[in-house]
């Protein structure tokens, strides 16, 4: 089989598309002929060194796919041919990944590959984010960082079903139309006072809560928020966070909490309730899928070069 695979951390140039041996089904669980693959930050942070990897080069990273069954394992319940994605195995920037029957999600008629592949991962980073991290309730002010991303387009049109009004940032005018067209009620570019553009957003006092995936703004998000309020940390995209000031948080009695979607995918079952009712949002024109290109998996390292560069708003996804 044909994957996108590093054999020395580094830029997009390490990338190079490699022929490896066919994975076999595990027992329960399938190798998935992959149609359409997601591809993440933590892809980036993988190839770059960031995170770490298991085994011995060359690595594949990815985690999200959807495709076809291609070969049962010993037990499964599983049919060739079934329509299926996963969210979180290893090993997705492939033809054929090998994934385990908990990590199974069934595709129901009118989600295609391209959309399965878009959402699943950022999709349900945005649910739980929306309702673990911090439940949001209606009439909340909210900031959402990198309001154009992949997971930002999706918890802006979240946090509006749930009522919040939301304040987007974004780095440029392209991106807060995106931000805009997702449902955000204002916009506020990183190159101008967005700490003080939210804390106009929520009265003079401050936001209730802040979604941060940037990392590095970390102290900032704090202090857009409101006397009580909450941070929600769940990304590094920009660099890592700096300290913070325990007694800072104390004397304006306010809180970071860490969102980790694997602390909430705790089971099969819950992996595919939450990701049925993610569907059934799209299906019913309640939740946007924006994908912002398409590139073929051959071209992984201009796939890796577009994300970086932060030039597009909505998700990438790779084409085998």
């Amino acid at each position: 089989m044909k994957a996108l695979a590093f054999s020395r951390f580094g830029g997009p140039e390490v990338l190079e598309s490699t022929e490896l041996p066919d994975p076999m089904p595990p027992a329960g669980g399938v190798v998935v002929r992959t149609r359409a693959i997601g591809l993440n930050f933590a892809d980036v942070y993988r190839r770059r060194g960031n995170y770490h990897l298991a085994g011995a080069p060359p690595y594949v990273a990815g985690y999200e796919g959807a495709g076809v069954v291609h070969a049962v394992g010993q037990g499964a319940a599983w049919e060739r041919g079934a329509r299926v994605g996963f969210a979180d195995s290893p090993h997705a920037n492939a033809e054929l990944v090998a994934v385990a029957a908990d990590r199974l999600i069934p595709l129901p008629d009118g989600i295609s590959d391209e959309i399965a592949a878009a959402v699943l991962l950022q999709g349900l980073t945005a649910q739980y984010l929306v309702r673990d991290s911090h439940p949001l309730a209606s009439g909340q002010n909210v900031v959402v960082h990198a309001a154009a991303g992949g997971v930002g387009l999706l918890l802006v049109q979240l946090a509006r079903r749930l009522g919040a009004r939301v304040l987007g940032l974004t780095s440029s005018r392209a991106k807060a139309e995106a931000a805009e067209q997702a449902g955000a009620q204002q916009v506020a570019l990183y190159d101008s006072d967005w700490v003080k553009a939210a804390r106009r957003f929520g009265g003079g006092a401050g936001v209730d809560v802040v979604y941060d995936s940037v990392g590095s703004t970390l102290q900032r998000s704090l202090e857009a928020t409101r006397i009580g309020g909450r941070v929600v940390f769940f990304g590094m995209a920009g660099g890592d966070p700096p300290p913070i000031d325990p007694r800072y948080l104390m004397d304006n009695s306010k809180t970071v909490t860490g969102g980790d979607l694997w602390n909430v995918l705790i089971s099969g079952e819950e992996r595919r309730r939450r990701a049925a009712e993610i569907f059934a949002w799209v299906l019913s024109g309640g939740l946007r899928v924006a994908i912002a290109a398409r590139i073929s998996l051959a071209e992984g390292a201009r796939a890796h070069r577009l994300l970086e560069s932060r030039g597009v708003a909505g998700k990438i996804i790779l084409l085998p």
